[in-house]
């Protein structure tokens, strides 16, 4: 691994419990409010890792590996990731499969272990999870392959590299409904509004939190850690898509992407001050919106 690669995957795993905290001031200034402090979620994980964990005597190993399975596969997905602005420290022809997996890996793990615990609440919300991951799974795979139109690489190195900044005079509209379908899925991928609200405490309309409500201590300072940098990761396709970086300096590229993945996340708070949640019946009309504009975008780079 490069230093500048090394540079840049630090700095995503150090920001990325400030990215939340940025997306809810934003929503609380637009609201009127003063709100919790930027670095909330940092106060957070410092006490949560100092308490112990509970555990059900109805749950098993899969309970306690889930948060460990769910963390370490946001970091192997992190290594995809061209987050320097030229070359991912992992990188092969094909790695955006492997991407959308190793996401989906950690999805599955922390679904298996909501289920783990018995409840029938938790089993609604393994439900809910894995059926609107089924619509936001083929949108992100659809907006890879528009990128791999646009650029001619199978590989996120490639796509988000210099092959994209040379492809932006001829594919702008193209790109720009592939950009406008990631964001919908980084609202969708990590429940925020209008697809979930983080912090709601309403049973029947939970969908994420409900599968994580049996988990504390060093367990729960996983998952919410996990969830920071899946933000980071979907945040980080966004500024690779919208900043080809590959012309500019190492230090200039990650100081772009932390500036870019700050603006992401005030992007997502005005969202969730101007739009409602809408209602889970609704959720995979939307995600299929997604899907549609990704593959509006690949029929304009097919033109």
């Amino acid at each position: 691994m490069k230093p500048e690669q090394m540079i840049a995957l630090l700095a995503l795993l150090m920001v990325a419990p400030a990215l939340q905290g940025i997306a809810t001031k934003t929503k609380a200034v637009l609201a009127g409010r003063r709100g919790a402090p930027v670095l909330q979620l940092y106060y957070d994980l410092g006490k949560l890792v100092r308490k112990g964990s509970v555990y059900s005597t109805t749950t098993t190993w899969i309970f306690r590996a889930g948060p460990v399975v769910l963390l370490v596969s946001s970091l192997a997905a992190a290594l995809l990731l061209p987050l320097d602005g030229r070359a991912a420290p992992i990188r092969f022809s094909g790695d955006l499969v492997a991407f959308a997996g190793l996401l989906a890996l950690g999805r599955f793990a922390l679904v298996l272990a909501g289920l783990d615990t018995g409840s029938s609440f938790e089993g609604m919300g393994a439900s809910r999870e894995v059926t609107f991951a089924s619509f936001a799974e083929p949108a992100l795979l659809l907006c890879f392959a528009a990128l791999v139109l646009a650029t001619g690489s199978a590989s996120l190195s490639g796509m988000l590299g210099a092959p994209i900044g040379a492809a932006w005079p001829h594919t702008a509209a193209g790109l720009s409904l592939v950009g406008l379908s990631l964001f919908v899925l980084l609202l969708a991928e990590n429940s925020r509004v209008p697809i979930d609200d983080p912090a709601t405490h309403l049973e029947l309309t939970m969908i994420h939190e409900v599968i994580v409500l049996d988990h504390s201590g060093p367990d729960l300072a996983l998952i919410l850690y996990a969830s920071a940098v899946k933000l980071g990761l979907f945040g980080a396709l966004l500024v690779g898509v919208f900043v080809p970086r590959a012309d500019v300096a190492a230090p200039a590229a990650i100081g772009l992407l932390v500036l870019g993945l700050a603006l992401v996340s005030v992007a997502v708070g005005v969202v969730e001050s101007v739009i409602a949640r809408v209602r889970l019946s609704q959720v995979p009309t939307l995600l299929t919106g997604a899907a549609v504009l990704a593959l509006c975008g690949i029929v304009l780079l097919l033109r």
